[in-house]
């Protein structure tokens, strides 16, 4: 979110995303590492040095995103052949929950491709707006 907030507007440095996101500043090297190796950001070393997006806000999914860490996004049970926790029904009560568990899985990965970076932070940003506190003044 840092990152895509910063957009265009250079490099940010780590510190400044381990703060503004309460990210223990290890584990955010290894988290920035491993989007890099996806493509998702790019660094700069030295005093100078941060990271940034790699690609426009819009472009990136948060589908993209999730694929790439966490590898499938949603997991099906097992198929009605195999042991695993949807065995010892009949068939037809397994098929039935599958195809159900398949709509579920179509319905994250639609909402997920259809939301970017750049649709988080217009939602952030609207979010801050409507919880700010109203300034009175007489």
């Amino acid at each position: 979110m840092v990152l895509a907030e910063h957009y265009g507007r250079g490099i940010v440095r780590i510190q400044t995303i381990s703060e503004r996101q309460n990210i223990p500043k290890r584990f955010l090297e290894q988290i920035l590492n491993d989007v890099k190796s996806g493509g998702f950001v790019e660094s700069r070393r030295g005093i100078a040095g941060g990271y940034q997006l790699a690609r426009p806000p819009e472009q990136i999914t948060l589908s993209d995103l999730i694929r790439y860490v966490e590898g499938s996004l949603v997991a099906l049970p097992p198929d009605a052949d195999s042991a695993g926790p949807f065995t010892g029904g009949t068939d037809e009560v397994q098929l039935a929950i599958r195809s159900v568990l398949q709509e579920v899985r179509e319905a994250i990965l639609n909402v997920l491709g259809g939301v970017t970076l750049a649709d988080l932070v217009e939602r952030s940003h609207k979010l801050r707006e409507a919880t700010a506190a109203p300034d009175y003044s007489i």
